[in-house]
């Protein structure tokens, strides 16, 4: 998964977790493009503590991540719900009963995981 994306999604499912100051640090930095000098400037702190808190906050965010492994099972559910988007098109084209059939696994197989 590229880098940036990867980033989104775990500040989107643990970001919380950090405190205000590290998420508007965090944010300036990933989301906002700003430089770390831009940062340190507005925050009053070094370069390099712009740099440490960005790769602590990148660190807690990874480390919730590994434990917790919200960003996986989410993004293992958005692919079967785009295979039974596949398979209800496919259905729509040929009314093949095994379209309905594999749907009905997936989704099935989504409702154990929850």
């Amino acid at each position: 998964m590229e880098q940036k994306v990867a980033q989104a999604y775990l500040y989107d499912f643990y970001g919380e977790l950090l405190n205000r100051r590290q998420r508007k640090i965090y944010e300036d930095f990933v989301f906002n493009d700003l430089s770390l000098g831009e940062i340190a400037e507005e925050e009053g702190i070094s370069r390099q503590g712009v740099h440490d808190m960005v790769k602590r906050c990148t660190k807690a965010l990874e480390d919730y991540e590994a434990k917790l492994h919200l960003v996986e099972k989410f993004l293992h559910t958005r692919e079967r719900v785009q295979q039974i988007h596949s398979l209800a098109r496919e259905f729509r084209k040929t009314h093949d009963e095994t379209a309905l059939d594999r749907m009905e696994q997936l989704s099935n197989a989504i409702l154990e995981e929850l």
